[in-house]
């Protein structure tokens, strides 16, 4: 089947015809994808894997999420849907990420696959997706189909040298002592080139295996694990995880539980990390009453680096979809710095790249608009001709040190180096 395409402008009337049904449980999502345009959001094995484009949206500029929200609820609207499930995940839902800035050179998608198929709490499925209107075959029920050769990829400092970045690194910092900004999130950038018989799905078996606890998706040719929440709605509740404040994992047992506690105590890393919670829950306030959070960060394991993390809970009050609240959340201090518009002038004059989609959302949207968005980190952009594209950023903050802030980023290209190479 042709798929659909329309953009922001030109909406258009789309009309779907969504099945779901039950499938034996599948163990393993990964062998269904493509190959070499892989689309999967998963965590612990579970999440949803989707094949082939039914339809995809493409958005540009400062509106772009508010443009998504828009357009996915036409596309809900005119979609005829038989969901027996009714579970998160299954039914008619689309697969996003958007771009960091609202200037960005790549557009952000909508992605509805041909085929998705799910796994949430033990139970499988398999949704069918087609245009109403098609007079084409279905597409045929996708089988796992064995990985390609393993290939070896090296990534090399990109247009943001190590010297650059710790230079950037003491100029942010100057730039924070004399104007008073709270923090401003810097990031640098490898390359490589892939061949493009290469298979992703082994890089995605490697972030998902080593990275269990993170968010494993490909996206129109982002890949990556994050360990970031955005958003997550699921039936009137909104969640959140906030990260921010970082340290390398020790040697052994006690060097890392002293890391722990070294972070933890860190005065420079808990200023940072106050931020970015402060940002969350001004963004998430006005869309709901009930907001809670932990009384205080608690540190969270990951297998290269401890991060402080705090989780917010509440009810939503106001209908809001996930695409909304991204919006409205978007970008956090986590990613961006306080002040927003302060620390966005600052990365714009010292990060000689755009951003792409990484620290963007990534995640998914069903047609209740419930979904899962996390922000787009420990992850690399691939182009059709097979360029990629890494990033690793640090929140830099009065304190910083550029180069404890060049090794910090050091740990977090980690995931994706390993994956590749």
């Amino acid at each position: 089947m042709t798929p659909l395409s329309t953009t922001a402008h030109e909406p258009g009337v789309v009309e779907l015809t969504v099945e779901t049904s039950p499938l034996d449980d599948v163990r393993q999502l990964l062998p269904f994808l493509d190959a070499h345009r892989p689309l999967v959001w998963m965590r612990k094995g579970e999440g949803l894997a989707g094949i082939g484009t039914a339809l995809r949206l493409e958005f540009t500029g400062p509106d772009r999420m508010r443009a998504a929200a828009t357009a996915w609820r036409e596309v809900v609207g005119a979609a005829t849907v038989v969901d027996p499930i009714a579970k998160p995940g299954t039914g008619l839902v689309a697969f996003g990420t958007f771009a960091f800035a609202d200037d960005s050179a790549l557009t952000s998608v909508l992605i509805v696959p041909e085929v998705v198929i799910g796994r949430r709490g033990g139970r499988s499925w398999i949704t069918r997706i087609r245009s109403t209107r098609s007079d084409g075959a279905a597409a045929a029920d996708p089988r796992p189909t064995p990985f390609g050769a393993e290939y070896r990829l090296s990534l090399l400092p990109g247009t943001l040298k190590p010297d650059a970045y710790r230079v950037a690194v003491a100029d942010a910092v100057a730039h924070i002592r004399a104007h008073d900004l709270g923090k401003v999130v810097l990031a640098r950038d490898l390359v490589g080139h892939l061949p493009l018989e290469s298979d992703l799905r082994r890089a995605l078996v490697e972030l998902a295996l080593g990275y269990p606890d993170c968010w494993t998706f490909a996206v129109d040719g982002l890949v990556g694990s994050s360990p970031e929440t955005l958003v997550r709605v699921d039936h009137g509740t909104v969640s959140a995880r906030v990260l921010a404040g970082t340290i390398s994992r020790g040697p052994d047992g006690a060097s890392d539980h002293q890391a722990a506690i070294d972070l933890a105590a860190s005065l420079k890393d808990l200023d940072e990390h106050q931020f970015a919670v402060a940002s969350v829950l001004s963004a998430l306030e006005p869309h709901s009453s009930s907001l809670q959070t932990s009384e205080i960060p608690f540190t969270l394991k990951l297998p290269n680096l401890w991060h402080l993390a705090t989780d917010v809970a509440g009810t939503l009050s106001d209908g809001s979809t996930s695409l909304d609240l991204i919006d409205a959340l978007h970008p956090t201090a986590a990613v961006a710095g306080t002040p927003t518009a302060d620390a966005l002038d600052v990365i714009r004059r010292l990060e000689p790249f755009d951003r792409g989609r990484y620290a963007g959302p990534v995640g998914w949207v069903g047609a209740d608009g419930d979904g899962e968005w996390a922000i787009a980190l420990r992850c690399a952009q691939l182009t059709e001709t097979g360029d990629l594209t890494a990033y690793a950023g640090c929140g830099i903050v009065a304190e910083s040190d550029p180069e404890r802030e060049l090794a910090e980023t050091k740990m977090k290209f980690r995931p994706i180096v390993e994956a590749f190479g």
